[in-house]
C-alpha cells in the first residue's frame, strides 16, 4: 500500500514512523513533512490546507489510503473532498470536524447529549461579553469560538484579566475569524487527562489514557501552548475512571452524532478535567493529539494500519488492540520564546547520540534538513520520547536525551511527568466497544 500522511509536526513524525512498520505498507508520503519525517517518508511540497492539491496528489500517485495529521483540513472538508474523488481518508466529515472548529458547535453538542462539560454562554459582541463578566464568580475561562493552534484559551482569575481576553480575541482579533464569537465558562477544577477513541461511526475502540501539559512553564505557569509533554498512561485514569468517561463522555458522543445523522469516524479526542464530581470535558478534537500521539503510539503493540483501515471500511468492532505496558514519557524542545516570537534556522546537534539509546525516540515537529544539518523551522522544535518500566525510569530517559540534544535558545519543561509521581499505576486503561 502507499500511504499519504498529511501535516509536518512532531504528530506527523510519529505516524509516519508507526505505519512504516505495518508490513502492508510500500511507501509512506508526507505533506509537506519535516526533517525528521524525510528520513523514513518522501516528503512533498504541498501545504497542509491545500486540500485541492492533496487530493490531486493522491489521485495522480494512486494512494491507497490518506492519514490527516492537523485539524485544518479537516475543518475545511478534506475528507469530503477526498471522498467525493473515490479516494480512501482517515478521518471525520467536515460537518462532525466542527466538534473541534467550533467550541459553540462542541458545547451545544454536548448540552444536547448530556455530556458532562462546564455552564457556559456564548456571545457574538464585547459589550454582551463584558455586561456579563460584571456579574459572574472568578475564575472564568474565555474561549475564541474558531481554531486558534491550541492558543485560543485563556483562564482568568481577575475582571482585569477577563476583559483583556475579550479585547484581545474581539477587538484586536488576534485569532482572526476564529474570534467572532467567544465562549466563557466556568472554570473548572481538578487534574486534566486526555482520551482518544478511533470511530468507525458506530464502533469505537479506546486509545491508552495520556496527560498533556499546555502551558509553557513548569507547575502549569503561563501562557496556553500546543502542548510541551505529555506522559501514557496517565495514573489518575484508573479502570473504574476509564469506564465513566466511556459512559459518559466517549459513547454519547459517538452514539449522538450517529443519531445526529452525521456519523464520527476517525479520532475523537477527549479533554478532560477528572473534577471532584466525576469527568468533564474541557474540549473536543477531531485529529490524533500532539504531543500525546508521541506518548500514546510507542506503547501501541497493535498494526496502526489495521485500526485506521478497520475506521474507514466500518468494522472495528472485529479487532483487539494490544498494548506495551511500560510507561512513555514525550519531553517538547521548543524554540526560545515559545509561544510568543520566537527565531528560526538554528542548527540542531546531539540528535544521532541522543538516539543510541534504543528506548528513545526523538519525534521532530518544528525542522527543516538543509544539506546535511538539521535546522530548527518552528516553535515546538522536537519530542525527545522514552519507555520505561516506570513512569520514574521513563521521565529519567527522556531528560538524559534532551541534555544531549543542543540548539541556541532552546527552552523545555523540567517537570514533564511529574504529577504521575506518587500515584499508583492502574492496570492498562484500554478498552474495545
Amino acid at each position: 500500500m502507499k500511504v499519504l500522511i498529511i501535516g509536518s509536526g512532531g504528530r506527523e513524525h510519529v505516524l509516519a514512523w508507526k505505519i512504516n512498520q505495518s508490513p502492508r505498507v510500500k511507501k509512506v508520503f508526507c505533506a509537506p513533512g519535516n526533517g525528521g519525517i524525510a528520513e523514513i517518508a518522501q516528503c512533498v511540497d504541498i501545504p497542509a490546507d491545500n486540500i485541492t492539491a492533496l487530493a490531486e496528489f493522491a489521485r495522480r500517485q494512486e494512494i491507497d489510503l490518506t492519514i490527516v495529521g492537523p485539524e485544518a483540513p479537516l475543518v475545511a472538508g478534506i475528507v469530503d473532498l477526498f471522498q467525493k474523488e473515490g479516494l480512501k481518508i482517515f478521518g471525520p466529515s467536515q460537518y462532525a470536524a466542527q466538534l473541534e472548529g467550533s467550541k459553540i458547535f462542541a458545547k451545544e453538542f454536548m448540552k444536547r447529549r448530556n455530556i458532562p462539560t462546564a455552564d457556559f454562554e456564548v456571545f457574538e459582541t464585547q459589550e454582551g461579553a463584558k455586561t456579563f463578566l460584571e456579574k459572574v464568580r472568578f475564575p472564568v475561562v474565555i474561549k475564541a469560538d474558531g481554531l486558534a493552534a491550541g492558543k485560543g484559551v485563556f483562564i482568568c482569575e481577575t475582571w482585569e484579566e477577563a476583559n483583556s481576553a475579550v479585547d484581545k480575541i474581539m477587538t484586536e482579533r488576534i485569532f482572526k475569524d476564529a474570534g467572532a464569537r467567544i465562549v466563557v465558562e466556568e472554570c473548572l477544577r481538578g487534574e486534566e487527562a486526555s482520551i482518544l477513541a478511533v470511530s468507525d461511526g458506530g464502533s469505537y475502540i479506546l486509545l491508552a489514557s495520556s496527560q498533556d501539559h499546555k502551558r509553557i512553564f513548569d507547575d502549569d505557569r503561563g501562557p496556553n501552548t500546543g502542548g510541551m509533554g505529555a506522559y501514557s498512561p496517565a495514573p489518575l485514569v484508573t479502570d473504574v475512571m476509564m469506564k465513566k468517561i466511556e459512559a459518559r463522555i466517549i459513547d454519547p458522543a459517538i452514539r449522538g452524532m450517529l443519531q445526529e445523522g452525521h456519523p464520527f469516524k476517525g479520532v475523537l479526542y477527549a479533554g478532560l478535567m477528572i473534577t471532584a464530581e466525576g469527568p468533564k470535558v474541557l474540549e473536543f478534537n477531531v485529529r490524533f493529539g500532539d504531543p500525546e500521539t508521541q506518548a500514546i503510539l510507542p506503547r501501541l503493540q497493535s498494526d496502526l494500519l489495521d485500526i485506521v483501515m478497520a475506521s474507514c471500511e466500518g468494522r472495528l468492532n472485529t479487532l483487539e488492540t494490544r498494548w506495551d505496558n511500560r510507561s512513555c514519557v514525550c519531553v517538547v524542545m521548543s524554540s526560545g520564546g515559545y509561544p510568543g516570537n520566537y527565531e528560526k534556522g538554528k542548527e540542531i546537534t546531539g540528535l544521532e547520540e541522543s538516539a543510541k539509546d534504543l528506548s528513545c525516540l526523538i519525534f521532530h515537529a518544528g525542522t527543516k534538513r538543509v544539506g546535511k544539518k538539521i535546522l530548527t523551522s518552528g516553535g515546538r522544535v522536537l519530542g525527545v520520547t522514552a519507555l520505561g518500566s516506570g513512569i520514574a525510569q521513563a521521565i529519567e530517559t527522556a531528560y538524559k536525551a534532551v541534555e544531549i540534544v543542543r540548539f541556541d535558545r532552546c527552552f523545555f519543561r523540567r517537570d514533564i511527568g511529574a504529577k504521575a509521581l506518587g500515584q499508583n499505576a492502574s492496570a492498562d486503561p484500554t478498552a474495545r466497544v
